[in-house]
């Protein structure tokens, strides 16, 4: 259980639906839905009826609610206890960081964190998804950044943005947006297997496990660069995340497409195991990068109904 939970189930008991609740709290519904019900697995109690509209909160529901106000409140009050309201950070925290994630965010990032933090000493190492998870629950980095959900309830997430899906390899005649069919059964490139992005791009497209490459080539990509000047050579397509395409060169740009709507998003957050070992620290460095992205991409401009995050397993 979390904080985020708690004001998911107010959101719904107010608001009386879900998708409302869920453009309340910024989030997709999908999110939201997904969070409540595993707070009610963990609880064992059904907070909403859903079969009624506008849905229902139950008794126990009620209770949960009013119990949950208060805990919001008292938590209110101990950020109030900060002495002088001071929230630059010293000592040290180390991150994990998914390649994917960290070629485009830390540029975008760490000067920011630098400047604000100068007392911070911050450790990063680039790993996988599931190296992410092994090292926190040993203990040998503090958080880690990486697309969501991770379906592990041991662990707690701070929800940080929702990047766009993007598609590049367009020769510029293409339509303005994309769908998944518009580029299915064309040549994409691919990052190697076990890497998230992989996974989430070849659900969003629905390619079957074949080979999309020249016929005497194989070749397991670990870079949107490299996948990029392949499309460029070879022809076929790439999938790219939003943050990435804000930085290639305009010429690279012009030959990318947004998909049509609902946008297809892949969730990042900010993951840990040990919620009050370092939870001061975490949660500021999660505002600080959630106000740092936001406002780059896309995803701001659309209500939670027009997003689809894409799973990453």
């Amino acid at each position: 259980m979390n904080f985020q939970q708690l004001e998911y189930v107010i959101a719904v008991h107010e608001q009386k639906q879900f998708s409302r609740a869920a453009d309340t709290c910024h989030i997709t519904q999908a999110t939201l839905s997904s969070m409540i019900k595993k707070l009610e697995e963990e609880l064992k109690i059904v907070l909403f009826d859903r079969s009624r509209q506008p849905v229902v909160t139950t008794e126990e529901g009620l209770k949960f609610v009013l119990k949950a106000k208060k805990i919001l409140a008292l938590q209110s009050e101990l950020f109030q206890l900060e002495p002088d309201q001071n929230t630059e950070l010293t000592g040290k925290i180390r991150l994990g960081v998914i390649p994917t994630v960290a070629n485009s965010l830390l540029p975008l990032i760490l000067p920011s964190i630098i400047k604000k933090h100068p007392q911070l000493e911050i450790v990063i190492s680039e790993v996988t998804t599931v190296e992410i998870k092994e090292q926190l629950k040993a203990d040998k980095i503090d958080a880690g950044i990486l697309a969501t959900p991770v379906n592990d309830e041991t662990l707690e997430e701070n929800i940080l943005y929702y990047e766009a899906m993007m598609v590049y390899g367009v020769n510029g005649k293409e339509k303005k947006f994309l769908s998944s069919a518009d580029i299915k059964n064309e040549k994409i490139w691919l990052l190697e297997e076990g890497n998230c992005f992989r996974n989430q791009s070849i659900t969003l497209c629905n390619i079957q496990e074949k080979s999309n490459q020249p016929n005497n080539i194989t070749f397991k990509g670990s870079s949107f660069d490299t996948l990029i000047n392949l499309a460029d050579k070879f022809g076929g397509f790439t999938l790219i995340p939003e943050l990435y395409f804000n930085l290639m060169a305009k010429e690279k740009q012009k030959r990318t497409r947004h998909f049509e709507k609902p946008l297809p998003v892949r969730e990042i957050s900010m993951i840990y195991h040990r919620p009050f070992a370092k939870r001061r620290t975490i949660d500021l460095l999660s505002e600080l990068i959630v106000s740092e992205i936001t406002p780059l991409l896309i995803t701001t401009e659309h209500k939670a109904k027009d997003l689809s995050i894409i799973g990453i397993e």
